[in-house]
């Protein structure tokens, strides 16, 4: 994870809906706790089953007051642990600030047979927040959305979308949203950080053909 790590998603066996943050703590790698790294908000997911806890944005973002008077949360090449209710649940080592969101052109946009409901894979740059599934959507040659389920795994590196009904010989599209962010805040083909002054950039959405490959052809046998 990178040291200007924005946001932490969780995700429940099943829905909680109920305040979390109390519950949990950042730890180092020394067994000290990190104060106040969270910002008194937590997002759920409709499901109620995913929390999002956002990390202090004045302790991220350079040139803010709580960044350089209290001091960023976490520090490049430090490591540091997630705990919920005194048990681990996620360690890993900080990185280097991350300052260049989703960036589709390097997603690796897979291929599906017209007649059957095989899942599409697509895999992304970076990880996305787990909120933000629905940020990608496919839509059929008429810009209909197309009805399905979406979900995120290998660390949100990875969307899969199963349709409700069978692909055909048509013309699809993978759409993204211009605001998908990555967990540093980073929207798509864009920048968390960004001068104070500067005017917030219009969301472009992103738009990607697909591969609809046709269905072998089976021969009866006479």
């Amino acid at each position: 994870m990178p040291a200007n790590l924005l946001r932490i998603s969780l995700v429940f066996a099943q829905p909680v809906g109920e305040y979390v943050l109390p519950r949990l703590e950042l730890r180092r790698s020394n067994g000290d706790v990190i104060d106040k790294p969270f910002l008194e908000q937590q997002l759920w997911s409709p499901s109620g089953k995913i929390v999002t806890v956002l990390l202090h944005p004045g302790r991220v973002k350079s040139g803010l007051i709580a960044h350089d008077t209290v001091g960023p949360v976490l520090h490049a090449d430090e490591l540091v642990v997630l705990t919920l209710d005194g048990q681990e649940i996620k360690r890993w080592n900080v990185g280097a600030n991350d300052h260049d969101g989703p960036r589709p052109s390097g997603w690796n946009v897979g291929s599906v047979i017209a007649g059957t409901r095989e899942p599409l894979v697509v895999g992304l740059d970076v990880p996305i927040d787990g909120r933000d599934v629905d940020y990608l959507a496919i839509a059929n040659s008429s810009g209909r959305r197309i009805q399905g389920r979406a979900r995120l795994d290998v660390g949100e590196k990875r969307w899969t979308f199963t349709p409700n009904t069978p692909w055909t010989e048509s013309r699809y599209t993978l759409a993204v949203f211009g605001n998908l962010e990555d967990p540093s805040g980073n929207r798509l083909n864009g920048h968390f950080e960004s001068p104070g002054t500067a005017p917030e950039p219009a969301a472009a959405d992103v738009y990607i053909p697909l591969t609809i490959d046709r269905a072998p052809v089976t021969h009866k046998r006479r």
